[in-house]
């Protein structure tokens, strides 16, 4: 059954997973950790390594679970079927936690689509490298990528608010903020149609 997730607001339901980044030389990848949260699709968590192992994963999904504060039995976690999602020490960190987790359908690539398409919007960048010389050059993308994306992007998904106005509580502030620049804007153009009349 084709899993069926929801949330209502932030910090119920985050979606992770580990993609790579090509190296100095054929064959050598870094690996990049996203932790994204599906409601806000902010970025709450993120790590570049050399591998990808279980114990980085814990240690990534721990210090995120408590820098964002979550409470047992409040959030769950989705990932694809890789084998640091899928390991048993991961399982159980996030029993420990108090976190709900599921997984993809088996061979169904298009289960986790936030984190997908998170990957490709940074990988399609103008400014995205086809190499990066060492893992400090992919760290440092990196932080400006999540800088940019949490803070500047305007995410379509998001009625073009930024998933940093999302997830930190600030639609009203910034829709009541447009609101009066589109009503300055007509203003101004119906006070010029009716000087041209």
């Amino acid at each position: 059954v084709k899993p069926e997730l929801m949330a209502t607001a932030p910090n119920q339901l985050w979606s992770w997973d580990i993609t790579k980044l090509h190296g100095p030389a054929k064959w050598t990848y870094f690996h990049l950790y996203v932790i994204l949260d599906v409601y806000s699709r902010y970025v709450v968590g993120w790590m570049v390594a050399h591998r990808e192992s279980n114990e980085l994963a814990k240690r990534l999904i721990a210090d995120t679970h408590g820098r964002q504060g979550i409470q047992p039995g409040k959030l769950t976690l989705h990932a694809d079927r890789g084998t640091s999602m899928t390991s048993k020490s991961v399982a159980f960190l996030l029993a420990d936690l108090g976190v709900t987790k599921t997984h993809s359908r088996p061979h169904v690539s298009d289960d986790n689509p936030f984190s997908e398409a998170h990957f490709k919007t940074l990988k399609y960048r103008p400014e995205f490298p086809r190499r990066f010389g060492e893992l400090e050059d992919a760290r440092a993308h990196c932080s400006d990528f999540f800088e940019w994306y949490n803070g500047a992007h305007h995410h379509a998904g998001l009625a073009m608010l930024t998933p940093a106005d999302v997830h930190h509580g600030l639609v009203e502030q910034r829709v009541a903020e447009r609101q009066r620049v589109l009503d300055a804007a007509y203003a101004r153009q119906a006070a010029a149609q009716f000087q041209r009349a």
